[in-house]
């Protein structure tokens, strides 16, 4: 395995205001942007040249990574006209790979942060002879998600929508969004129009007589779509129940980066990260949550499960609890945001404004 497709053209719509400046992908995750825990994984692995299908902030990847050549790879990156869904990605970008007809090429989803072992997908692959093979994971609740049951070898059988009722929850295996290709199956994929693997692609492969196999990898799994999951990955990664290469530093229960600076009695625990140039004050409380780079924390305040954004101010005694504070947003002193809350890029909340307890 020398090749991978990243999947990083989405517009991240569900994890706004997140993503009204930035990509998905480039949202900081324990320091550092999402896609670089993955790059540095796939590298891990073997991967060496990696070809990046952009759409939403296109502009944005190549500045910062470069041609790769810091992460040990050969990036490449192709940008769509407007959006080709999954399987119009992987297709559009099929000219820039090198690998022969019979070679095995990864692709995977720019916005699933897994332990999933690469190599032994890669091996599955190899060794069963499939024309594609998916990474399986097993949920708890899998009626949010599209099945994919398999027989006892492991061949997947069929790909069933979002269960609707008991009796059509048949296995609790879910698409965990990583796979690898033959080649040539690539070539199959329509040019130039949207396609989606999940509803088109595989279940046409599948129809057609194609070998499709599974592999259920039940390690750490994430779907970082909503800025709760994203927030708890990005502590994941800090405390290190996710693994990542890419996180610099040690893992535990907090991660200043360099120029970050947090007062003496300001306590951080739970995965907590402090960005460059963030200032954590006097008596605050941070636990499980992301301060970007430049953000400020006044005293006495206390954040729980939340995301406070680049340049963003946090005000004397303010609660956050499971709180999106967008870039460059002031919450002023004294208010309370609970679970759910998401404060626009730029907003102004005046001091004392909202509150959810009575005011002692």
């Amino acid at each position: 395995m020398t090749e991978a497709i990243l999947l990083v053209g989405g517009k991240g719509t569900r994890l706004r205001p997140l993503t009204v400046n930035t990509p998905k992908p480039m949202v900081p995750a324990a320091g550092v942007p999402f896609l670089t825990h993955q790059l540095a994984r796939a590298r891990a692995a073997g991967v060496e040249h990696i070809v990046l299908a952009t759409s939403y902030l296109a502009e944005i990847f190549e500045p910062y990574f470069g041609d790769g050549s810091s992460l040990g790879l050969h990036l490449e990156y192709v940008t769509e006209d407007e959006p080709l869904g999954t399987g119009g990605a992987i297709r559009n970008v099929a000219s820039r790979l090198h690998s022969g007809p019979d070679d095995p090429v990864l692709v995977f989803n720019g916005d699933i942060l897994t332990g999933l072992d690469i190599r032994a997908l890669i091996r599955t692959h190899k060794s069963t002879s499939a024309d594609v093979s998916l990474h399986l994971t097993r949920v708890t609740d899998p009626r949010a998600y599209g099945l994919v049951p398999t027989d006892e070898t492991g061949r997947v059988t069929a790909f069933l929508e979002k269960p609707q009722t008991p009796e059509e929850i048949v296995t609790d295996q879910i698409n965990a969004g990583a796979y690898v290709f033959r080649r040539s199956v690539i070539d199959t994929i329509p040019a130039d129009r949207p396609v989606s693997v999940e509803r088109e692609t595989f279940p046409e492969l599948l129809s057609a007589g194609a070998h499709l196999q599974g592999l259920v990898d039940s390690t750490y799994w994430l779907d970082l779509g909503t800025p709760a999951a994203f927030v708890r990955g990005s502590a994941d990664l800090v405390l290190g129940r996710a693994p990542s290469p890419a996180v610099p530093g040690r893992c535990g229960d907090r991660l200043i980066l360099p120029s970050a600076r947090v007062a003496a009695d300001a306590k951080l625990t739970g995965g907590t990260v402090v960005g460059e140039g963030a200032y954590v004050a006097e008596g605050a409380r941070v636990t499980g949550s992301t301060i970007m780079a430049g953000a400020v924390v006044e005293p006495g305040a206390v954040i729980t499960d939340s995301l406070i954004g680049t340049r963003a101010r946090v005000g004397e005694r303010s609660i956050l609890t499971g709180t999106v504070v967008g870039d460059g947003a002031i919450i002023g002193a004294d208010n309370e945001l609970r679970e759910g809350v998401r404060v626009w890029c730029d907003a102004r909340i005046p001091p004392g404004a909202l509150r959810f307890s009575p005011d002692e």
